[in-house]
């Protein structure tokens, strides 16, 4: 077997920067965050005292959170981040009140900033990650605070997150199954990319995002008429991916029906409504006994189990959290030495540089370091018109608000140019403060915790990446021998079938995510390469067998096309 063990990866530095499609549902966090945070700053601002927006904002950004998850998960994700949220912050409150020294806030605000890293990858609690809490967090311990105010200021910021928490559960009222059709939507199509080009990579895509969509709609809570719909149009994704004719293109599955459904299930009119997959039982192969059996396993204790293996022995997410610890600390400290009047700059450039590997760490510093050095021209450029009065200050930190979430997801450092000004205008609810002072300051510290940053990432190295791969590959072919018993056992049932099928699918997109992980970093063993090209193979030659098995199709797969 050959193995490819280059010491140190290429850097990209062309394609960094290149603009890509917006989500498709950028709108929903740009709106939600600005709904909660307009309430409270205006009910701020009719009383005149904006100097507390600070604290309602640590509330009013949990909005930001899962977006792209059904509304049962949602609720109880963004309540998560709530009491995530909530607990930081009463830390760096009390922090701030009982000490002055700066060395021992940096220290408390990089400690603070890991344990949220911990907290958020291993919960995989999604997108922005922690990078919105290292920024409530760090600048609450530079904020001058009494001890007694912490209770009120506690009180602001948890009314503000329980107006967040409304705002992103409310629309489940009027479109109640709106993030299952989405993620249906996506599954199908995908699906037909690759019914139309099949190769590894369309097909790892496809299968990521139909296991998203079972997971979607096993997480939405109790069936209704259009969940079952939705279901129905997963199978038919599946049947997709499964179905494999000798020539290499795919039988029964029509590239153009799949978006044509993809499209009308996106709509807010009926879903639709395809003839049954061949083989297609009432029961969707026991998806109803599968979700009462995953309603039973989702306790506090097996979430507690859950948590304590993402933490234990061998763990990839701990070497990040421990860079975390170290980049912020030395970011914080390299910036204060400097004289930098908000060293906390510094360490929250430095916590929003670490992403899964080394590579996209370099990535994001380098997005980091362009967005921000354009974000404080921009604040120059602004900075007159929000001191016209209080309310344009408002409705210029509303404006960047929408701005920043709009244009993240076409590229981070497009996002960072609007985060930028946002964060250095809510500076102002404080009293004003010398403009060239604040962009030095700011520019000054994003050079400060993008270098100091990504050199201690370079430092401390994640050898567990690799560990992760070896892990990924034998829960791979546990699943693979699974579901082989079952097609080969002539009693297995609809459900012994399908639950096998759908553990070999989800450990076939950990497998892939696992090692495009570890071909990222540095200083590690050798990643083998072929036996993880072999397993993937083997893992849908299986999927195909086992859909054959179940009635989705009666073609067996072609060896050229997996």
């Amino acid at each position: 077997m050959r193995f490819r063990k280059p010491s140190v990866h290429k850097l990209p530095v062309i394609g960094v920067l290149r603009l890509k499609s917006p989500a498709e549902i950028w709108y929903k966090p740009a709106l939600s965050v600005v709904v909660a945070s307009a309430v409270p700053n205006l009910l701020l601002y009719s009383l005149d005292r904006l100097d507390l927006v600070m604290y309602t904002m640590a509330g009013s950004l949990c909005a930001l959170y899962g977006h792209n998850l059904p509304y049962a998960r949602r609720a109880h994700t963004v309540l998560r981040v709530i009491l995530g949220m909530a607990a930081g912050f009463a830390v760096a409150l009390v922090a701030a009140s009982v000490t002055g020294s700066t060395a021992v806030l940096i220290a408390v605000g990089a400690l603070l900033a890991a344990v949220q890293k911990i907290f958020c990858d291993a919960t995989r609690i999604g997108p922005p990650g922690n990078v919105i809490f290292a920024f409530v967090t760090s600048a609450a311990l530079f904020a001058p605070q009494e001890i007694g105010q912490v209770p009120g200021h506690m009180a602001l910021m948890l009314a503000a997150g329980a107006f967040s928490w409304l705002v992103t559960a409310g629309p489940v009222l009027w479109h109640r199954e709106g993030p299952e059709r989405l993620a249906t939507a996506r599954a199908l199509d995908a699906a037909a990319v690759y019914a139309a080009e099949p190769d590894a990579r369309t097909r790892h895509a496809a299968a990521s995002a139909i296991h998203a969509a079972w997971q979607s709609l096993l997480a939405a809570g109790r069936p209704t008429p259009v969940r079952r719909e939705l279901e129905r149009l997963v199978v038919h994704a599946e049947r997709a991916l499964a179905t494999t004719a000798a020539d290499g293109r795919l039988s029964g599955a029509d590239p153009g029906e799949l978006h044509r459904w993809a499209t009308a299930t996106r709509a807010r009119g009926p879903v639709p409504a395809p003839p049954p997959a061949p083989g297609t039982v009432e029961q969707l192969f026991g998806i109803d006994a599968e979700r009462a059996g995953q309603r039973m396993r989702r306790g506090r204790r097996e979430a507690r189990r859950r948590l304590l293996r993402a933490l234990g022995p061998g763990s990839p997410v701990l070497p990040v959290a421990f860079r975390t610890l170290i980049g912020c600390a030395l970011a914080g400290y390299v910036s204060s030495a400097l004289g930098v009047g908000h060293p906390y700059w510094a360490l929250v450039t430095a916590a929003s540089v670490y992403q899964p590997n080394l590579t996209l760490s370099w990535s994001r510093a380098l997005q980091r370091t362009v967005g921000n050095l354009l974000g404080v021209l921009v604040f120059a450029a602004v900075i007159p018109l929000a001191r016209v009065s209080p309310l344009a200050l408002v409705l210029c930190v509303l404006f960047f608000n929408f701005a920043a979430e709009a244009l993240i997801t076409r590229n981070y450092w497009l996002g960072s140019v609007a985060v930028t000004p946002m964060a250095l205008l809510i500076l102002e609810f404080g009293g004003f403060q010398p403009a060239g002072e604040l962009i030095a300051d700011r520019a000054l510290d994003t050079l400060v915790g993008v270098g100091v940053g990504f050199l201690a990432a370079v430092a401390v190295t994640n050898r567990r990446a690799s560990g992760r791969v070896e892990r990924a590959l034998a829960a791979a072919g546990e699943a693979r021998d699974r579901a082989e018993r079952a097609v080969a056992d002539p009693t297995a049932d609809a459900l012994t079938l399908e639950t096998a099928r759908r553990r070999l699918t989800a450990s076939l997109v950990e497998l892939r995510e696992a090692g495009d992980v570890a071909a990222g970093e540095w200083w590690q063993r050798a990643l083998p390469e072929e036996e993880l090209l072999a397993a993937e193979q083997a893992g849908h030659r299986t999927l195909a067998a086992t859909a054959q098995r179940q009635g989705l199709t009666t073609l067996p797969p072609a060896n050229g096309a997996v």
